[in-house]
């Protein structure tokens, strides 16, 4: 399990998400609609109802999904933060594990500009 801090996430989950990688393996059944979140990833939604469905790379490879799409939420164990310098200071998660920047994060994933 994999908790984000971005302002995106935090606005759209109302909170930290908490999310599973689950590579290419995501089957959708039915509708699904598309916001492109930055230039290199998206989010993807239910067009009905407007719940968040997961995030993913545009590039392929990543897919993340809500912890709470699984019926034992538990079974995941917390491997790392994300966008740690973007988290509010009203909360933090103990124990140690990785905690990258949003700088650090971008330079692994984001497109090469230049």
């Amino acid at each position: 399990m994999h908790a984000c801090h971005c302002e995106s996430c935090r606005r759209v989950s109302g909170g930290v998400s908490l999310s599973v990688d689950c590579g290419d393996s995501v089957e959708v059944v039915g509708p699904v609609a598309t916001y492109a979140s930055s230039a290199w990833a998206e989010r993807q939604f239910c067009p009905t109802c407007g719940s968040g469905l997961f995030w993913r790379l545009k590039a392929g490879g990543m897919t993340m999904v809500s912890i709470q799409a699984f019926e034992d939420p538990s079974a995941f164990a917390f491997e790392d933060e994300i966008y740690i310098d973007a988290k509010p200071a009203n909360y933090d998660f103990a124990g140690d594990r990785p905690r990258l920047t949003g700088a650090e994060v971008e330079a692994m994933y984001a497109p090469n500009e230049g």
